[in-house]
């Protein structure tokens, strides 16, 4: 963004003052983070009042400040812009910029691997096309204004994750964003304890398409019931459909892995064989949604493929590291829900890769009053893997380790409520070239700390 503060206030309807002649070129509510040019917008909440870093905001180089009108004692000598509401200046800001813009946007949801989507898509587009994507976990009402202010004028494609925890979240996202394709990755259990069940979870994530113009496009994973179900009723959506499903307008078929990633054959809207450099059947299925939009784009299937080979992932999702004992760890940390753990299981269950299978879980969290069940229910599908150890972390695990101690499982077992020290020593007496170590929790549990701990102990 690159506008007259001038600008800004009449996109706010705001009075302010010293406005003339100073240009904005971001914006941000963190005053550590000042970048030249910003306009500061201070926050006041009951344990921290951000008017009171104004000051310091514009000598690291803020160009400006907003200013709620009931704060006394505005500085006279700073540019300020009155408002009422920071928040809501903040996305009318952000709103009125989208309007301007000329990128193409696509937005993104769903209960698990939304974050692996937007990656890819970011990867397989930026080869072609001057991409910017959602950083870190700026996915909400008030990470996606910023994003969408951070955006140059030159963008062609901005790929926005869109996050959330109850009804009404995804619609607001979706038509603050106002996206030219949507995409739903899959529905799963995650933030059931605020929606109640499968169905609201997939009816909040379907707001998505609230946002969508009459021309725009709506991808979605075709196996999941209670998508084709919603698709179904609305039949002015150009909806297209992606997954392992026969009649899906792209399907993933023969999917092998390699130590160089995952590679598999697609039919449908596009043909051939593909490689991405990661692991696991529902990252597959992840690239399947990146690959028919950049069909739709304009994309050579030829340029898809070479895109994808050098496709870039946030770190812990099936993010592999060899440590020093030649063991392979998967580090799949960053977060967990039933359907991702038992993505990430049945990858485990099904690799050749190494011989002797490790599984490293934390707690699953946000999961409502059927928490127990989730857990529990973990060890039906542990019994089929071969597993040579499951080292369980955090107070929840506890039950899936009980559960596992009745059924007398054959296996080396550890439990331990929140001490990594445990699991890494039993990790570093065991592991060698032969095996393989699944880590695999929410991302409160931090697993990627026993990684830490086996790099740190092997020195």
């Amino acid at each position: 963004m690159k506008r007259q503060l001038t600008e800004l206030a009449g996109w706010l309807g705001a009075s302010g003052q010293l406005l003339d002649g100073i240009t904005v070129t971001g914006a941000t509510i963190d005053s550590r983070s000042i970048t030249e040019g910003d306009l500061f917008i201070p926050f006041r909440g009951e344990h921290a009042n951000g008017h009171v870093y104004v000051q310091s905001a514009v000598e690291k180089g803020a160009a400006a400040s907003l200013w709620l009108i009931d704060e006394p004692n505005p500085p006279a000598d700073i540019p300020l812009i009155f408002v009422e509401d920071a928040e809501l200046a903040l996305q009318q800001l952000a709103r009125s910029y989208r309007e301007q813009l000329t990128c193409t946007v696509i937005g993104v949801t769903g209960s698990n691997g939304k974050t692996s989507t937007k990656d890819l898509l970011a990867s397989v587009l930026g080869a072609q096309f001057a991409v910017r994507k959602t950083e870190g976990n700026f996915n909400n009402e008030l990470g996606m204004p910023l994003t969408i202010l951070s955006l140059e004028e030159e963008t062609e494609v901005a790929v926005l994750e869109m996050g959330m925890s109850g009804f009404g979240e995804i619609s607001f996202l979706s038509k603050l964003a106002k996206p030219d394709i949507a995409i739903i990755t899959n529905i799963g259990e995650a933030h059931m304890q605020d929606l109640g069940s499968r169905e609201g979870i997939a009816k909040a994530k379907f707001e998505i398409i609230e946002g969508l113009p009459s021309n725009g496009t709506f991808y979605y994973d075709g196996d999941e019931p209670l998508l084709t179900s919603a698709v179904s009723k609305h039949s002015e959506l150009d909806a297209k459909s992606f997954g392992y499903g026969e009649e899906l307008d792209l399907t993933a078929k023969d999917i092998q892995v390699t130590e160089q990633g995952s590679q598999f054959t697609v039919f449908g809207q596009i043909n051939g064989n593909f490689v991405i450099p990661v692991f696991g059947e529902h990252q597959v299925k992840n690239a399947l949604a990146a690959m028919l939009v950049a069909r739709k784009l304009g994309m050579t299937d030829e340029a898809i493929r070479n895109a994808l080979l050098n496709a870039k992932l946030t770190p812990m999702r099936m993010q592999p590291v060899t440590v020093k004992s030649g063991a392979l760890v998967i580090n799949d940390a960053y977060n967990a829900a039933p359907t991702s753990m038992r993505a990430a299981l049945s990858f485990i269950g099904q690799t050749k890769l190494r011989t002797d299978k490790w599984v490293v879980l934390g707690d699953m969290l946000e999961l409502g009053e059927d928490e127990r069940y989730f857990h529990e229910s973990v060890a039906d599908q542990l019994g089929t893997l071969g597993l040579k150890g499951i080292a369980l972390f955090g107070p929840r695990m506890k039950w899936l380790y009980e559960e596992l101690r009745s059924r007398d499982a054959k296996v080396e077992l550890i439990w331990t409520e929140n001490d990594y020290t445990p699991i890494v020593s039993a990790l570093r007496n065991s592991i060698d070239e032969r095996s393989i170590v699944l880590l695999k929790g929410s991302r409160g549990m931090a697993l990627e700390n026993v990684l830490k701990g086996i790099l740190e102990t092997e020195g």
